[in-house]
């Protein structure tokens, strides 16, 4: 892959990633019933991924690899429950731009962990995301359900900051549709033993957002991202998905009519400008 299509790819994933907040919203189950339906689709769905794209020269994964893929579904499952869990206490808009600090914990997590310098630009963008994180939340009173849902939505930006380092450091070598196979068989393996007393009361209409869930926003975005991952670092990945907000409130707008507080829009417009600014002057 050319870091051109590369780019192309976590800008798609981007998107479809935007998206995983709406269906999340869509469906009428708790957030561990969300990620147990997601996982059986998303495996389905890598599956048939893997077969079409069976051409592909990957290696065999060294068990070492085998270890950390695992490790990477633990952390892939924990960001979906804690995000579904935003979703559910405080809406879409707010899961997602407490989630969009996620660009900030891989840029201090990517210099600490690959020992490479982290630029003052960057530790500037970090300060700013965390005033844009500020403003998005209206009160700091953990009574209060959008104060709640930020906090889970931040630890949601936390795992899969986590993640996408673990990825860029074992996925070398691997084919990224079986890696993110991999990664979604031990979502599957670990939450589903949970998730399934909740699943048999779901709607058909609940299925089919789940089955969007799965197919689009799982099996085909987190294989674009990890493909890109492959060949960009992960702070330019976290820069593209900086967008991911814009989608996702979009979309709550139109769907939900989850109209932003000005307070929010300047908050997200921060931790947006933030991570483009940091972006160019590293340029």
């Amino acid at each position: 892959m050319t870091e051109r299509n590369a780019l192309l790819a976590i800008h798609l994933g981007a998107l479809l990633f935007g998206l995983s907040g709406i269906f999340g919203k869509l469906v009428n189950a708790a957030p561990l019933a969300i990620v147990g339906g997601r996982a059986v689709f998303a495996v389905i769905a890598l599956a048939l991924f893997a077969q079409l794209f069976n051409q592909s020269h990957g290696n065999r994964p060294s068990a070492r690899q085998l270890a950390m893929l695992a490790l990477g579904g633990l952390l892939l499952g924990s960001h979906w429950l804690t995000f579904f869990e935003a979703v559910k206490v405080s809406g879409v808009a707010i899961a997602t731009l407490g989630f969009a600090s996620f660009p900030a914990f891989t840029v201090l997590l990517e210099g600490l962990l690959f020992r490479e310098r982290t630029r003052p630009s960057e530790f500037a963008m970090v300060g700013v995301v965390c005033v844009g994180l500020v403003l998005v939340t209206p009160s700091f009173d953990l009574g209060s359900h959008a104060t709640v849902g930020l906090l889970w939505a931040v630890l949601s930006g936390l795992l899969f900051a986590l993640l996408s380092l673990l990825n860029r450091a074992s996925t070398q070598g691997l084919d990224p549709v079986k890696a993110a196979l991999c990664q979604n068989v031990t979502v599957l393996l670990c939450f589903m033993p949970f998730a399934w007393p909740l699943l048999a009361d779901l709607r058909a209409l609940d299925w089919f957002w789940l089955a969007m869930l799965g197919v689009l926003c799982t099996g085909l975005a987190h294989s674009l991202f990890v493909a890109s991952l492959r060949v960009i670092k992960a702070r330019s990945a976290a820069v593209i998905f900086a967008l991911e907000p814009v989608y996702g409130i979009g979309f709550a707008w139109w769907l939900f009519s989850e109209v932003p507080t000005l307070r929010m829009l300047a908050g997200g417009t921060l931790i947006i400008l933030a991570i483009f600014v940091s972006a160019r002057m590293a340029r």
